[in-house]
């Protein structure tokens, strides 16, 4: 695990009244209370933290100390210090005289900025124009008469096909509608390789469960989907962060930790990353696959935006799924973000003997799959109105994303790789953006920190903008009073 970089707290002040080793000590306690500092974060070693703070190591010895005996660090020999991990708190009781509506919108306020926080919030009923960190686009950005029509087709089907179980491995009808989309994007998948799930979700955990064990090592992108990293660890895993570039990820990084760790699995966007929307490229992708077989681990390639991107016609999208064509790759995809989240429609294709399994995994966790809602989907997919409303969707990011390129630049946020596609922009606001998005929400609009896109949720300046939800005036309005171009 890589040590904090960075200044660990504020500046130090030698005529507060306040020794420094008491300074030190405030700050860092303040920083793990707010979970700035997650556990298990390794802390600079001692030359390091008295060279970037201008201390002597005797202080930082002192202070370490002191926060060893408080409960908040722990030393372990021969390899450092380490923030402890600490037990959740008991929630207080409302307070008297709060509604029950107005006590649990105060305690998501005031809760502690983290994953949970972030979805807890991204389910709160606001409008969407004051959620700039949602993952989603609006609703009336979707086609919900087409869903509405599949609706009522499906409700007039035979009665007992609705009562009934659906089997495992999921719809028949659409899983071969799922080959044909597969083939269009030069992926080989008979029906018998494909699974419905529970969106991606599901589909990840299905895979993290079938080929890992506690204390496999399973790698992500650096940043990535947050919602994974919890899931993950809750099953044992370790879970290390892979740098992400503009055009992929660092392999030379990549490399080096494979030899190290012996991942298990490797989870990537290779298309429209979250949350940056960049894209694999094809030289990065082929030195991707070389170094699975070299190191024999799983590339779990997470494609849900995949109908978000125009097609390699208009730019480069370079698949592992279509280079390997299944075999060391297990491809995810689903219609969450461009059909409807409510109907929980994913899949997996990977090779036959996988699909067994994890069709098997699933009976044994879940039986099956909601049969409807692949109903659903299946009719939208096969009545052929679906290509045309994401290339409505996509049209409309695109008429937003430039102005909201340069209203970023204008109120100070930088942005190193302006993707050409996609709903998300990944922009540096110059500060610790988990106090930003704390200010922000006691402003009701939601943002999402950077720190929450990495596994180590160590405090960042970025920060993940929906370009969709980035509409509404009094969004740019906090950012400019916020980073000083009011």
């Amino acid at each position: 695990m890589r040590p904090a970089s960075g200044a660990m707290v504020g500046l130090l002040s030698r005529d507060s009244g306040e020794t420094l080793i008491d300074q030190i000590v405030r700050s860092v306690a303040a920083r793990i209370d707010e979970r700035l500092l997650r556990g298990g974060a390794r802390m600079p070693s001692i030359r390091s933290f008295a060279a970037t703070h201008g201390v002597s190591p005797f202080t930082v010895v002192a202070s370490y100390d002191k926060l060893v005996a408080a409960g908040y660090l722990e030393s372990r020999r021969g390899a450092g210090f380490f923030v402890r991990e600490r037990l959740p708190m008991a929630l207080n009781a409302a307070e008297p005289g709060i509604t029950s509506a107005g006590a649990a919108d105060a305690a998501l306020a005031t809760k502690p900025i983290d994953v949970v926080w972030l979805v807890r919030n991204m389910f709160r009923q606001m409008p969407h124009q004051q959620m700039p960190g949602t993952g989603v686009l609006p609703s009336d950005w979707l086609d919900g008469a087409a869903i509405a029509n599949a609706l009522r087709a499906v409700s007039r089907q035979n009665a007992n096909l609705l009562l009934s179980y659906g089997v495992p491995q999921g719809f028949l009808p659409l899983r071969q509608q799922l080959q044909h989309k597969l083939a269009e994007l030069e992926i080989a998948a008979a029906p018998e390789q494909i699974l419905t799930t529970a969106g991606v979700t599901q589909a990840l955990d299905l895979v993290a469960r079938e080929f890992t064990r506690p204390g496999d090592t399973i790698f992500v992108d650096d940043p990535a989907w947050f919602l994974m990293f919890g899931s993950f660890a809750a099953l044992g895993a370790k879970v290390i962060g892979i740098p992400r570039l503009g055009d992929g990820p660092d392999v030379v990084r990549l490399a080096e930790l494979a030899a190290i760790h012996k991942p298990r699995l490797y989870v990537i966007n290779s298309v429209l990353h979250n949350p940056s929307s960049t894209s694999l490229s094809a030289a990065k992708a082929f030195q991707v696959l070389k170094l699975a077989e070299e190191h024999d681990f799983i590339l779990v390639e997470d494609d849900i935006y995949c109908d978000l991107h125009p097609g390699s016609a208009v730019q480069p999208a370079t698949r592992l799924a279509a280079l390997d064509q299944l075999q060391r790759v297990i491809y995810l995809g689903g219609f969450s973000k461009t059909m409807a989240a409510n109907l929980r429609v994913g899949f997996i294709a990977t090779s036959p003997e996988r699909a067994e399994r994890l069709a098997d995994r699933k009976m044994l966790s879940t039986l099956t799959t909601s049969d409807i809602g692949e109903r659903v989907v299946y009719k939208v997919l096969s009545e052929g109105s679906y290509r045309k409303h994401a290339d409505r969707v996509r049209a409309r990011l695109d008429s937003v994303r430039a102005k909201t390129l340069r209203q970023m630049e204008r109120v100070g946020l930088k942005v190193l790789h302006a993707a050409p596609a996609g709903m998300f922009v990944w922009a540096d606001a110059g500060c610790d953006t988990n106090a930003l998005a704390e200010r922000a929400m006691a402003e009701h609009l939601l943002l999402a920190p950077g720190s929450l896109f990495s596994p180590a949720q160590l405090p960042s300046t970025f920060m993940r903008f929906n370009v969709a939800a980035m509409q509404e005036p009094a969004v740019w309005r906090f950012l400019e009073r916020s980073l000083g171009r009011s």
